[in-house]
């Protein structure tokens, strides 16, 4: 077995990826304070092909070396917007016709392996604060949410790592 050298992979160029069909899924960002965590998210958008990342309240934004150290330039071909208010830009998404669901640990969550997505659907998922989590506001107006089974002793996952086993798991039966 070998591994595949960067040019034998056929990536899109940015330009070909901003043309590509979109899987009708959105990242929230709800005032995530790193910037590593934000970069981050931008290159899992990019990796599922996500229609946009919308980065809130005080949720950093490009131009930034510390988002660009991991983003990698995923921060380039991603659309993406700043919204003041989650809440607002929730309700905003579900007015466009999208599914609003927090991740987060939460009374009557549905837990994540057991959640269907419906094929048609479109999801925009919040992913809250490192220390203070999805805000109460967005909470009450979700239409769902999702929580990541855990077996350890840890409360949670990084949110970097939240986003991809969430991303993954949600456009894994929904493709372009």
């Amino acid at each position: 077995m070998k591994k595949l050298k960067l040019e034998e992979l056929n990536r899109l160029s940015i330009e070909e990826y901003k043309e590509a069909p979109k899987n009708p899924v959105a990242l929230v960002l709800d005032n995530v304070r790193s910037m590593n965590n934000v970069g981050s998210a931008f290159r899992t958008a990019d990796a599922f092909a996500l229609e946009k990342v919308y980065l809130c309240g005080i949720t950093a934004t490009p131009p930034h070396r510390e988002i660009q150290k991991t983003a990698l330039g995923a921060e380039n071909a991603v659309a993406w917007e700043h919204a003041t208010d989650t809440a607002k830009l929730c309700k905003k998404l579900q007015e466009e016709g999208y599914k609003v669901l927090a991740v987060e640990q939460a009374e009557g969550s549905t837990m994540l392996n057991q959640f269907k997505p419906e094929q048609d659907q479109k999801y925009a998922l919040v992913f809250g604060n490192e220390v203070f989590g999805v805000d109460d506001k967005v909470m009450e107006l979700a239409d769902g949410c999702l929580e990541i089974p855990q077996y350890g002793t840890k409360h949670s996952l990084n949110i970097s790592v939240s986003i991809g086993v969430v991303v993954w798991q949600v456009v894994n039966n929904k493709t372009c």
